[in-house]
């Protein structure tokens, strides 16, 4: 079978995302097969994981997200802005707000255009949660909030958020020079974490702006992560090291963050761009 497919990224984190409102092209669970074999960047076409656009009986579009292994997400926030983009421009939308329907709830996003032309779009988050039976994490206390918990050697002070999807947040300092890739894994696999965990780590460069990596669950260290980006501003201003707006600067790019202090929402603003289409035979 011959599947037609779009590459798309947000500030470096890139999906592979595929049409399925008119033709389910992944029936009974192929495509976490999928994603696994094509997000590989030497032998498939390379990505941090696979997104489906699917029709949905309670908002506009259905998000069916895999990471690059193959294990299915709950939410995205760099995906879910691309998709925003796909289907404003390729599925005959005619409004700039739209509703996707996600495993985390449904996502409110608006697009747009800047002064300069360039493409954005800005998603309300939700709510995050510091109770732990949301993320979640095997500990006897309801939150997690600057604990102390070693790692490789080091002591670091963690902080646990659920963004529809799990969070830790490390702030620390140097966070260019970090060993993520060795300390990434320990907090992912932990016992700790039944579910895994994305794990960012943060440097406040002041109080409207964090300098931030991520390990992704299920890709390793990625370009850019919207939930990790909303999960830390939230730990920053817990934890009274930040503003409620703040951009946050990842490998790939800024995005901008606003914790709304009367709805608790957060929301999210960042770029969208089309990188190439494509056609793949595959076979499960």
């Amino acid at each position: 079978m011959r599947i037609p497919f779009t590459k798309m990224q947000g500030i470096g984190n890139d999906y592979i995302y595929v049409d399925c409102t008119e033709t389910d092209y992944f029936p009974a669970g192929t495509a976490s097969d999928f994603s696994n074999r094509y997000s590989d960047r030497h032998f498939g076409i390379g990505s941090d994981g696979l997104i489906l656009i699917r029709t949905s009986e309670s908002a506009d579009f259905r998000m069916e997200m895999y990471n690059a292994d193959g294990t299915p997400g709950k939410m995205c926030g760099n995906g879910i802005r691309c998709l925003a983009r796909y289907v404003r421009e390729r599925c005959g939308m005619n409004r700039d707000e739209i509703s996707v329907e996600t495993p985390a709830g449904i996502r409110k996003i608006l697009v747009g255009r800047d002064s300069a032309g360039m493409f954005f779009a800005k998603v309300n988050m939700g709510k995050p949660s510091f109770h732990l039976r949301d993320i979640p994490v095997i500990r006897e206390a309801d939150t997690m909030i600057n604990e102390p918990m070693h790692a490789v050697g080091t002591l670091y002070n963690v902080t646990a958020v659920s963004m529809g999807n799990p969070h830790a947040v490390l702030f620390t300092r140097d966070v260019e020079r970090l060993e993520i890739d060795r300390i990434g894994k320990f907090f992912e696999r932990h016992r700790m974490f039944p579910e895994g965990v994305n794990t960012e780590f943060a440097e406040i460069m002041d109080r409207k702006t964090i300098r931030m990596r991520v390990w992704e669950r299920g890709s390793g260290e990625t370009m850019a992560c919207g939930t990790g980006a909303c999960a830390t501003v939230a730990a920053a201003v817990v934890n009274e090291l930040s503003d409620r707006t703040v951009t946050v600067r990842l490998n790939g790019g800024d995005l901008r963050i606003v914790w709304d202090p009367k709805t608790d929402e957060i929301e999210m603003t960042g770029p969208a761009e089309f990188v190439f289409d494509g056609e793949v035979e595959y076979e499960a």
